[in-house]
């Protein structure tokens, strides 16, 4: 069990999220891996293997990561929203998805709290990052950068584990032994598609080895004993009828959480979603949780178990598509909304994918056999149930047995009722989606912040005349007229700024000052700045 967390011990919380990666390590049973690293953060800590995304695709999942609700909730369902469609050509891309008013970025509520926030780097949340998220976004993007003793929040993103690590790369020689390798059942049994799987494994040790050093970091810095580790991918991996779908191979996850001292090492059989990271992350740093979050805290103080993970697939590339899911411990539901479509829709980055090639070769071929055909259908059922406790693979489609009537039953009124209570975007054409959000085919622009000085000869007003001088102490005031914004602000004349998250009014010290601010409100274009210089008397 967890020890109760006191305010006085807020704790440093480190992401290390890695990319199309499914628990292929040594410490979920993976003897091939090369994972030492990983293997021991398990061994010091929680391992979760039943653990799920919300989608098999990066950009919808990091959406629901970064704001705790399903992208189904909030309109970034598609992947992606920069991809440009030729069958709509009307439909503005890129766009960035307009969320409800009251959604931001968890980690607004972190720096609100007092926590350093940094991401180091990726971030495909659908919507252009709000200036208002991170203390830090890029490639330097570092907990070293904080004030002393400030907490911090840090992502660090691996991104070699991507997919496209699987392709032919003559100047990197395999590691791995493709004969090794053992295959999903649906997978041929080629030396190309050895090769790509090897390669994957090669990378998840690369990974391996970065991750090791972030960790190694974080102990040369004397902090690895009050900081929360977690480990996770944004979905399950690059293999087909693995990323992009809603079965085990796409969803399924690793996750792992280290906290010396207050989080006994073992296994723990919690059904966990991604998205249930942001309000988790809150619940340890002792913020308070939003409403309107729709994932739940598995650790820290709140904690509230779930019976049911829930996934969707929608566009990817050009190619409309709509499916949900989900699943318990032992069952998966799949509901396709478009039945008569073949499973292989035309995704042209999916089919350059060395191991898609391959298997349209040897379908042309007439070559592919049993499983191997299933992804080579021209239609789908409309209804999946797979035991996948006794079928992992979710090979042997249960939905037209009688003898597991109450289970269809149960699991198609639990994707309903999380329909209803949570809504489902894909219901909306997307076209139409985003003029609603966009207002037509032009992106809404935030309303530029008002400054506000507040002394004794300003009470309050906003209209002042820049230069005016004002006497000690002198309290300023910040609004912005558009619903939802959040505002920055920064004393800094550079090209590059440190924007501060407005909470608050704050002072202004004795001297000539130069107050810029800015909002934001997300998915909408960034307000212009407002500049003002402030001459602020010492009080006699």
């Amino acid at each position: 069990m967890e020890k109760t967390i006191h305010e006085s011990q807020r704790p440093n919380i480190l992401w290390i999220s890695m990319e199309d990666t499914s628990p292929r390590f040594g410490c979920y049973g993976d003897y091939l891996a090369r994972t030492p690293n990983i293997d021991r953060l398990a061994i010091e800590g929680r391992r979760y293997p039943n653990a799920f995304s919300t989608a098999g695709v990066c950009a919808p999942s990091r959406s629901a990561i970064i704001t705790g609700m399903y992208q189904t909730s909030i309109g970034t369902h598609h992947m992606s929203t920069s991809y440009t469609n030729p069958s709509v050509p009307d439909m503005p891309t890129p766009y960035s998805a307009v969320l409800p008013p009251h959604v931001k970025t968890f980690t607004e509520y972190l720096r609100a709290s007092g926590y350093y926030c940094t991401n180091n780097e990726k971030t495909h949340y659908q919507f252009d990052v709000p200036f208002t998220a991170w203390d830090e976004c890029g490639s330097h993007a570092h907990w070293r950068n904080r004030e002393s003793g400030q907490p911090f929040f840090s992502v660090f993103n691996p991104t070699v584990t991507h997919e496209s690590g699987m392709w032919p790369n003559e100047d990197k020689p395999l590691i791995t032994d493709p004969r090794q390798l053992q295959l999903p059942p649906y997978i041929p049994d080629t030396p190309m598609i050895r090769e790509a799987l090897a390669r994957h494994y090669d990378n998840i040790a690369e990974s391996d080895r970065r991750i090791g050093g972030i960790l190694g970091q974080l102990e040369e810095d004397g902090l690895a004993d009050n900081t929360v580790v977690f480990l996770w991918s944004d979905h399950g991996e690059g293999l087909p009828r693995a990323k992009r779908w809603l079965y085990d191979a796409g969803i399924r996850i690793p996750l792992i959480v280290r906290w010396p001292g207050q989080l006994e090492s073992g296994v723990a059989e919690d059904l966990i979603s991604l998205v249930d990271l942001a309000p988790t992350v809150l619940s340890l740093a002792g913020v308070e949780i939003p409403f309107h979050m729709q994932g739940s805290p598995f650790l820290g103080p709140n904690v509230q178990p779930r019976e049911y993970v829930f996934a969707a697939r929608d566009r990817h590339d050009a190619a409309y598509d709509r499916v949900r899911a989900v699943r318990d411990k032992r069952y998966k539901y799949i509901r396709n909304y478009y039945p008569e479509k073949p499973y292989q829709l035309w995704i042209p980055y999916l089919n350059r994918h060395p191991i898609m090639k391959e298997m349209w070769r040897l379908y042309a071929k007439g070559q592919l056999e049993g499983v191997q055909q299933i992804l080579f259908r021209s239609c789908r059922p409309v209804e999946e149930l797979y035991d996948c406790e006794n079928d992992p693979f979710e090979i042997h489609n249960l939905a037209d047995d009688s003898s597991h009537r109450s289970t269809l039953e149960r699991m198609r009124l639990s994707l309903d009722e999380w329909r209803s209570r949570f809504g489902d975007m894909g219901d909306i054409a997307e076209d139409v989606m985003v003029a609603q959000m966009w207002r037509g085919n032009t992106q809404p622009r935030t309303i530029a912040p008002v400054i506000v000085p507040i002394d004794d000869l300003h009470p309050g007003v906003d209209i002042f005349l820049d230069g005016d001088v004002f006497m000690e102490p002198l309290l300023i005031q910040l609004h912005c007229a558009t619903q939802g914004a959040s505002i920055g602000y920064t004393m800094d004349t550079g090209d590059q700024p440190q924007w501060k998250l407005y909470t608050e009014p704050f002072f202004l010290s004795p001297g000539t000052t130069v107050l810029r601010t800015k909002a934001i409100r997300i998915g909408y274009q960034e307000s212009p700045e407002n500049e003002a210089t402030f001459v602020v008397n010492p009080s006699q």
